[in-house]
């Protein structure tokens, strides 16, 4: 039995993006995971900038809205679960948990703060997709087999539509980013690029699926 063999009944299907129907979640782009000082800064946020402002700013253009999600994490808890994995991070009320100024996030714009990996979970962002009657997402940010991939899920779980552009996603390792996009891709969602997402934002592009190699 070849290693991908499960994974190989897989529906390759792609998805047409509504502007009226979706909304653009940037995960964690954050002081302390991403600029010098930061409690636990992921080399080479610079090269995600770049893609990450052109599909918020074709989101913006075609009335779609965009959600900032912050990590942040209260003091003195007696045990935080996030911490009993990872050093300390992202304190409540701190540089540390604001997004980087690179990518302009707006004060009117939504922003959801999480205590945990995924941005769905025991947070209302469900709730708030909801309200604006979004049922499609374009999820991107850090760490892609970490943060991303947990809100992917739960995405997946509650219904939603699942695009995530591979260039605005950094991961802890190539191994990690490959596989985790493979796993996204197969499992829970689209894996396309920044590019395509703007046209399908812009013109109604059709985005296909990305084949992640196994």
């Amino acid at each position: 039995m070849s290693l991908d063999s499960f994974s190989s009944h897989r529906q390759d299907a792609g998805v047409k993006i509504d502007p009226a129907r979706v909304a653009v979640i940037v995960v964690d782009m954050i002081n302390d995971f991403c600029k010098p000082g930061g409690a636990m800064v992921l080399p080479g946020y610079e090269t995600l900038v770049g893609p990450q402002l052109s599909v918020i700013e074709a989101a913006r253009a075609a009335g779609a809205p965009v959600v900032w999600v912050h990590d942040a994490h209260r003091r003195n808890m007696r045990r935080d679960r996030e911490w009993l994995k990872r050093a300390p991070h992202c304190v409540e009320g701190t540089w540390g948990t604001e997004v980087i100024d690179d990518l302009g996030a707006q004060d009117d714009e939504i922003h959801v703060i999480k205590r945990r990996y995924s941005s769905f979970f025991q947070t209302d962002l469900d709730m708030t997709l909801k309200d604006m009657m979004v049922d499609q997402i374009i999820v991107f940010g850090v760490v892609t087999n970490i943060c991303v991939r947990s809100t992917v899920h739960d995405a997946f779980f509650n219904g939603y539509e699942v695009v995530v552009p591979a260039d605005c996603c950094a991961a802890t390792g190539p191994r990690e980013q490959e596989s985790t996009l493979y796993d996204i891709s197969t499992h829970f969602g689209v894996v396309s690029d920044a590019a395509s997402v703007v046209r399908a934002l812009r013109d109604g592009a059709f985005v296909e699926n990305t084949t992640i190699a196994a």
